[in-house]
């Protein structure tokens, strides 16, 4: 247990390319490249050093075992972040999205898996050690939080690092209660040792109450959608098709908006679905049903309709997911208009995030996202300084003209721009207004740049 519970040279080197392997993974949505990052990864030594030191209350091994991991972490989310920064595939996968969002059953994983590598080290086969590594996924969680750190996620970020830290503390304390009972540490007094117990409950209940209700709500909402699609089903026939199923959970009523595919017109089947819904979830809820009128008898043409209708609506939902973490919001807050291929999201104020990391998330969800409109409209950060060079503005400069017009257009307000050099400032007012944007010039600013700032809407020129 020492000897792979320490921080070392190849601790370190394992560690960094474990992360590689699996960031890489995570943004090719590639589970087979993931998998191999968590047969590789190290993580496991230290944690299960760490619970045996618990069990033995080895302050000495607890204070070594942690700062391994300290380490490690740091090590691991600094070059997954630092690949993420360089990469030009940034967009939140369904790899990455997977692990944003832990539950109790994480847990139980955890627990299992914990238990099944202590034993495994304890009666000496370690190859049982392989199998533990890919259940409880210690690297992928923590190559997510480095996508987060990246990409200034909020979102992201917190879900990823709960899954990781539920992983390891639950292993550390399913190792620690194997090794109580496999004999280590019989000198404890029975005062230790119900330290040790209450310790161990603490965690799983600090770590059991969040996850439990973040499973039940999980549960809740697959239970809705079931609910929905067979009540919607039912009323309309074995003729007909649902192509398009959305459920907003977090509204109040729950608002169900649904597309079937059928033969023949039904007045009004959403007073009926509602009373059929409420009654099986048991909380009030507003169904909407738009009809797709098909032939009568044409089974091919209702085929054909419904496959298109479902690939439209899978990728509508996959990039309500995408811009819904990008902004850090919920996909509920993301608006999707699936005949224009529309989409427009308000972002939520994300930490150390300015005007260009909002812009830069908005074109990266556009560049992959071929015919879509996306709108992304950022908080009212400030504007960035326009820098100047003896031949114009420096290309710095130039991206934040651009930032400044794209955010602009975005929030709907006018800029002003400030400068001693008023040529400057004039040259910057020709450009925005060619992009469209409303601007004018106002008294004050300093030399060497153009300062530009909102004007409130209705306040008059300095």
């Amino acid at each position: 247990m020492r000897e792979d519970g320490g921080w070392s040279s190849h601790f370190a080197f394992m560690t960094l390319m474990s992360a590689g392997i699996a960031v890489l993974g995570l943004l090719l949505s590639s589970p087979a490249v993931v998998i191999g990052a968590m047969l590789i990864s190290p993580l496991m030594g230290p944690i299960i050093g760490l619970g045996f030191a618990l069990a033995t209350f080895d302050f000495a091994e607890i204070r070594r075992t942690l700062r391994a991991l300290a380490i490690g972490v740091l090590l691991a989310v600094a070059f997954c972040a630092l690949i993420v920064l360089v990469s030009p595939l940034q967009t939140v996968t369904d790899e990455i999205a997977a692990r944003t969002r832990p539950n109790l059953f994480d847990l139980l994983v955890a627990l299992f898996s914990g238990m099944a590598g202590t034993y495994a080290m304890i009666r000496g086969r370690h190859g049982t050690i392989v199998g533990v590594a890919i259940a409880t996924a210690l690297m992928p969680p923590l190559a997510v939080v480095g996508y987060g750190v990246a990409t200034a996620n909020l979102t992201v970020l917190a879900g990823s690092w709960l899954l990781f830290f539920t992983n390891l503390m639950t292993i550390a304390v399913s190792a620690a209660v194997l090794a109580r009972i496999y004999g280590f540490a019989p000198d404890l007094s029975p005062r230790q040792t119900r330290l040790q117990a209450s310790l161990i409950i603490i965690v799983i209940i600090a770590l059991a109450v969040p996850l439990a209700l973040s499973l039940k709500q999980i549960a809740w909402e697959a239970l809705a959608f079931r609910h929905a699609r067979e009540a919607i089903s039912e009323y309309f026939g074995r003729n007909a098709r649902l192509t398009e199923l959305e459920i907003d959970h977090n509204s109040e009523p729950v608002e169900i908006a649904a597309t079937v595919l059928t033969g023949r017109y039904f007045p009004k089947p959403e007073a009926d679905v509602t009373r059929q819904l409420t009654a099986l979830l048991k909380r009030p809820v507003r169904v909407e049903i738009d009809q797709v009128r098909t032939e009568d008898g044409g089974a091919e043409a209702m085929e054909i309709a419904a496959a298109k209708a479902g690939g439209s609506e899978r990728r509508a939902s996959r990039l309500a997911e995408k811009l819904a973490l990008v902004a850090g919001v919920t996909p509920q807050d993301v608006l999707i208009d699936r005949a224009g291929k529309r989409a427009f999201v308000r972002a939520a104020a994300l930490p150390g995030a300015d005007l260009a990391t909002y812009f830069a998330l908005e074109e990266r969800v556009a560049s992959v996202e071929e015919g879509w409109s996306i709108a992304l409209v950022p908080p009212a950060r400030e504007l960035p300084d326009v820098e100047f060079g003896p031949d114009g503005p420096t290309p710095v400069g130039q991206a934040a003209i651009r930032t400044a017009a794209w955010a602009a257009k975005r929030l709907g307000f006018e800029i002003g721009i400030s400068s001693a050099n008023v040529a400057r400032a004039e040259a910057i007012l020709a450009q925005l207004n060619d992009a469209g944007v409303r601007a004018r010039l106002v008294s004050g600013g300093k030399s060497g740049t153009v300062q530009l700032r909102w004007i409130a809407p209705g306040s008059e020129a300095p």
